[in-house]
């Protein structure tokens, strides 16, 4: 357990420190703005700078606008989630403080697709273990659950919000490169990890009493049990089904892999759910 924690601080480590880098070698100089609360904490530091004689820096406003994220996280969402999540942004934070902000290249479609593959490379590797890098994640998190609806809308309505400000403050061309950068962006977290909201697991094991009770310790989950047979060798097997969110297949893989390494395990989208489902 000690060495599967230490992994996950290592993970989170490494995508916060290549979300920071993707923003100061790519996104900030080329002012192309990020998604989420990184991409609102980007345009705030920029609207101040700018306009004001208040500068600060976006490290610090992103620190300081997850705070109630967490706090909202961590009663709605899941105390794990939540405290992985905003080590992820502490650390990003942190990054965007010590890394340079340097301009590699000067062609602004190359600064919103390198910036959207290196970013999207954190995100996906913090979500893949079981966290997240903050912000809007929870948020749309929080929202879905209220309604029990897919967070792709609540997701696009915010940036929208963001890509909409940029446009109007910097021009139409500004906000045009924004949507490169979440198009790539999007489509290389679909890569790393997944895009489905909710997924049904099938899970045929010999030891159907131990991966129940392994589940059920970890994950507020229903689990169906089905009677099935080998075509082959005509052995008995437990079939266990089970819905999950994406936030959680982390977690169902290491419970799997822990008490029967040699289960078959079908994990496959899940469209939509009817009945009841637990949201907590």
């Amino acid at each position: 357990m000690l060495w599967l924690q230490t992994q996950k601080i290592i993970i989170v480590v490494a995508g916060a420190f290549l979300n920071a880098l993707g923003m100061n070698l790519f996104l900030i100089p080329a002012n192309i703005y990020s998604s989420g609360v990184a991409g609102i904490a980007q345009l705030l530091s920029k609207v101040l700078s700018d306009h004001t004689p208040i500068h600060v820096s976006m490290g610090l406003l992103l620190l300081l606008l997850n705070i109630p994220v967490a706090i909202l996280g961590w009663m709605k969402v899941g105390r794990s989630f939540t405290v992985y999540s905003f080590l992820s942004v502490a650390l990003s934070s942190l990054f965007l403080e010590l890394i340079p902000v340097k301009q590699v290249s000067h062609d602004i479609l190359l600064n919103a697709v390198f910036g959207g593959v290196i970013v999207a490379a954190g995100v996906g590797i913090t979500l893949k273990w079981g966290a997240s890098t903050g912000g809007l994640d929870i948020i749309a998190m929080v929202l879905s659950r209220l309604k029990d609806k897919p967070i792709g809308p609540y997701m696009f309505v915010l940036n929208s919000i963001i890509i909409v400000t940029a446009g109007f403050l910097y021009g139409a061309e500004k906000a045009l490169y924004t949507l490169v950068f979440l198009y790539t962006s999007t489509r290389v977290v679909d890569a790393i990890h997944t895009r489905h909201a909710k997924l049904t697991a099938f899970i045929i094991t010999k030891k159907a009493d131990e991966m129940k009770k392994a589940i059920h310790a970890k994950l507020v989950r229903g689990i169906t049990m089905i009677q099935g047979k080998g075509a082959f060798t005509n052995e008995s097997r437990e079939i266990m089904m089970i819905v999950i969110t994406r936030y959680e297949l982390f977690d169902l893989e290491r419970i799997i892999k822990d008490v029967d390494p040699k289960a078959f395990t079908n994990i496959i989208q899940t469209t939509g759910v009817y009945g009841f489902f637990r949201r907590e």
